[in-house]
C-alpha cells in the first residue's frame, strides 16, 4: 500500500514538473493577458479611426482609414481643450507628489527608528486614516476649504491631495525604512553625525527605490483622480484631464472616437512615468517585501 502510493505520488510529480505543466501556465498565462488587454486595444483601434468605421465595430477590418484627426480635436477642442487639462493636472500631481513624499518620508523615518510618547496609537491613527472614504469626508473639506478661500484653487486641491496621501506613504516607508540595516546609521553616529546627516545622507540615498515608488504611485493617483476635483474644481480653465474628458462626449451624439483618443492621451502620461521609473519602482517593492 505504501509502494503504491509512493508510485502514485511519483507519477504526479513526474507529470506536474514535465514540460506540460509549463505548457498549461504558459497557455493560461496568454489568455489572461490577452483578455486582459483586450480593452485597451478596443481604445486604442477606436481612437485611431473615424466616426464612420468605428460605429460597425472597431474590430472590423474594412474598411480600416487610421488617423490622428480625433487626437487633435481632444487636444485641441475648442470647449474643453485637453491640452489645459494636461497643464492643470500636471500644476496639481507634481506638487502633490514632492510634497506628501518628503514629509511622509520624515514621518516614516520616526515612526521607524525612534520612541516617543503615544507612538504606537498615533500609527494607529495613520491606519485609520487610510481606511476613510473620500466620499465620507469630502462635505467637510468643501466648507472648510470654502472658509479658507482655497475652493475651486490649485492650492485648495493640491492640499488636499497632500493630506490624503501622507498617510499611506509612512506607512509604506515605515515598513521599507525598517528593513534596513541599523548597523550603517550606527557606525554614523559613533562618528559624530547628527540625525539630520544620518537620514539625508545615509538613509536617503539607499532609500531612493522605496522613495520612489511610493512617488510613482502616488503620482498615478493623483493625476487619475475624478473625485476630489469634481468636487473642488468649477472653473473650465482649471479643471484636470479627467474632468474634462466625459466633456468630450458631445450634447447630441457621442463620438466615440474622440472620447477613447482622450482616454489614451490620459493614460500616456502615469504609463510613460513608470515606464522611465521601472527600475527603482520594481526595486523599490523588492525591497519592501524581503525578510530581515
Amino acid at each position: 500500500m505504501g509502494s503504491r502510493g509512493r508510485s502514485i505520488s511519483g507519477f504526479r510529480g513526474g507529470l506536474l514538473g514535465s514540460p506540460l505543466k509549463w505548457l498549461i501556465i504558459n497557455i493560461i498565462a496568454w489568455v489572461i493577458g490577452v483578455l486582459w488587454i483586450l480593452p485597451f486595444v478596443g481604445i486604442f483601434m477606436t481612437s485611431i479611426r473615424p466616426f464612420s468605421e468605428v460605429v460597425s465595430g472597431w474590430w472590423n477590418p474594412y474598411p480600416f482609414s487610421p488617423t490622428l484627426k480625433n487626437y487633435v480635436e481632444a487636444l485641441f477642442n475648442p470647449m474643453f481643450s485637453l491640452l489645459r487639462g494636461f497643464m492643470n493636472s500636471f500644476i496639481i500631481a507634481i506638487p502633490s507628489t514632492l510634497i506628501p513624499t518628503m514629509l511622509a518620508a520624515l514621518a516614516a523615518y520616526a515612526f521607524a527608528r525612534f520612541s516617543f510618547p503615544i507612538k504606537n496609537y498615533l500609527f494607529v491613527t495613520i491606519l485609520f486614516l487610510m481606511a476613510a472614504p473620500q466620499q465620507m469626508t469630502i462635505i467637510p473639506i468643501f466648507f472648510m476649504l470654502h472658509k479658507m478661500h482655497l475652493l475651486n484653487t490649485y492650492l485648495g486641491l493640491i492640499l488636499i491631495h497632500s493630506s490624503w496621501g501622507i498617510p499611506w506613504i509612512t506607512f509604506f516607508l515605515r515598513n521599507f525604512f525598517s528593513m534596513l540595516p541599523v548597523e550603517l546609521e550606527e557606525a554614523a553616529r559613533v562618528d559624530g553625525a547628527s540625525n539630520r546627516q544620518i537620514f539625508f545622507k545615509i538613509v536617503l540615498p539607499i532609500s531612493l527605490p522605496g522613495i520612489i515608488s511610493a512617488a510613482v504611485l502616488q503620482f498615478a493617483w493623483v493625476w487619475n483622480d475624478f473625485f476630489f476635483a469634481l468636487m473642488l474644481i468649477f472653473d473650465p480653465d482649471k479643471m484636470v484631464i479627467t474632468q474634462m474628458l466625459p466633456r468630450l462626449k458631445g450634447q447630441y451624439q457621442v463620438d466615440w472616437g474622440l472620447l477613447s483618443a482622450g482616454s489614451v492621451l490620459a493614460m500616456m502620461v502615469p504609463l510613460i512615468v513608470y515606464a522611465v521609473f521601472n527600475r527603482y519602482y520594481m526595486g523599490g517593492f523588492r525591497g519592501w517585501a524581503m525578510k530581515r
